[in-house]
């Protein structure tokens, strides 16, 4: 930790499992701050996810740099007592447990700002703080399922949907919890008040999609009524699902995603282009040795479709005569942003990646050596570094209670009462 970092010197007690809190927690550890991880005796469900070396998995290994980890029972009569000791050094508390919860341990804004007015509380809930839906729990898939995203990704396994791969809501979470409570220390410094910071899953999930979060009603109000009356009578009538997406509205115009903003078959594999302009779409057509007289002058809706669909034929059948490499590197040197589609794993040993420093790489003691993704974004050079993997389970209990100020005695009764779960002294 260095005074070039922007969040060093600011301690972070973090109540969170899964995704969105522990992220937010890593990118505000990667800027500097101290973060405690409060976890039940048999560590937070991420430990818990997956194949397991010894404490730790793929999943917790991800999202939990810069942590340190303090095995606590919450309903523990001395909990109350340890959480104390602890908050009266803290500058940010972030949660995301099930709803309610946090106001039973008094963990919420309002009961933790009476005694702590610089305290900064940033909360994640699924569907957000108010409405006939607060209090319902949630996770990304079933945010995707409500939000409309599960649906607009497309994904789809035997006619039904799917949330396919990461789970975006919830990374798009951790992003926006992260910026609200550096908007809330920023704030800080000038007003020397602290804040609740409200983010939520469904937010994230319609950020994702703001592309069509939008009706503009002199265009948009008449299809989007018409749809949903379809939409009604189709789901009455039991119309499969994979028609009910195919009638969806899209707020790409039908000819650049059949044409200018897509993917295409290759001799080898596939590969995705992005031609929205006009001058983009000039260049892709010189490249292809094609003309696209609609560019440049007006056609009636019934001529555009049959010259679109011959088009499109074209543009198919040339793609797929040529291997990947040829077609990227063709349109490259042309300034067309074109991409060959990778897989995931791909990406981990990727030379770009490498050079731009995405990974990082480290040693676990129990899962051995790992790469994950490195620091999110820089600020200059060590304004954000990647934090330090946290130590073995347990091993720091008796470090962060010295840090919170509780006797060598009133550590080892918390210990010995089952308050807090520990190693082993190193002497013993």
């Amino acid at each position: 930790m260095s005074d070039e970092q922007p969040f060093a010197g600011i301690t972070v007690l973090e109540f969170g499992q899964f995704v969105a809190v522990p992220y937010g927690a890593q990118l505000l550890a990667d800027g500097g701050a101290h973060v405690i991880k409060i976890e039940p005796h048999e560590g937070e469900a991420a430990r818990n996810t997956g194949y397991r070396w010894g404490d730790v998995t793929r999943h917790f290994l991800a999202r939990n740099r810069g942590t340190h980890s303090l095995p606590l029972a919450l309903r523990h009569e001395q909990a109350p007592a340890i959480l104390d000791a602890i908050l009266a050094k803290t500058d940010v508390v972030l949660t995301n447990l099930r709803p309610g919860l946090a106001a039973q341990f008094g963990l919420d804004y309002d009961t933790l700002a009476e005694r702590y007015p610089r305290i900064i509380v940033g909360n994640v809930s699924a569907f957000g703080e108010e409405g006939p839906d607060a209090g319902l729990p949630g996770m990304d898939q079933v945010v995707q399922a409500f939000s409309g995203l599960m649906a607009m990704n497309g994904g789809m396994r035997d006619g039904r949907p799917i949330a396919e791969g990461s789970p975006i809501s919830d990374f798009m979470c951790a992003a926006l919890l992260a910026y609200g409570v550096a908007s809330a220390l920023y704030r800080r410094t000038r007003t020397g008040r602290g804040g609740r910071v409200d983010t939520s899953l469904l937010m994230s999930a319609l950020i994702l999609q703001n592309n069509l979060m939008i009706r503009v009603d002199d265009g948009d109000a008449g299809n989007h009524a018409n749809y949903l009356q379809w939409l009604g009578e189709a789901r009455a009538a039991g119309v499969p699902y994979v028609e009910q997406a195919a009638h969806a509205p899209s707020s790409r115009p039908a000819r650049l995603v059949s044409l200018y903003y897509r993917t295409f078959t290759t001799k080898d594999s596939a590969l995705a282009i992005a031609c929205p302009s006009a001058g983009l779409r000039r260049r892709l057509l010189s490249v292809l040795g094609l003309e696209d007289p609609s560019l440049d002058a007006d056609v009636s809706e019934a001529e555009r479709h049959a010259h679109d669909s011959a088009l499109q034929e074209r543009f198919e059948s040339l793609f797929a005569s040529e291997t990947t490499e040829h077609w990227e590197k063709r349109l490259r040197e042309n300034g067309i942003p074109a991409s060959r589609v990778r897989f995931p794993t791909e990406l981990i040993d990727n030379e770009q990646a490498a050079a731009n420093d995405l990974f990082v790489h480290s040693v676990n003691p129990e899962a051995g050596t790992f790469t994950v993704l490195g620091r999110a974004l820089k600020l200059d050079e060590d304004g954000f570094v990647p934090a330090p993997f946290p130590a073995p389970f347990r091993s720091e209990t008796r470090d962060i209670l010295d840090w919170a100020g509780l006797s060598p005695d009133a550590i080892e009764d918390a210990i010995a009462g089952g308050a807090v779960a520990a190693d082993p002294p190193a002497s013993a």
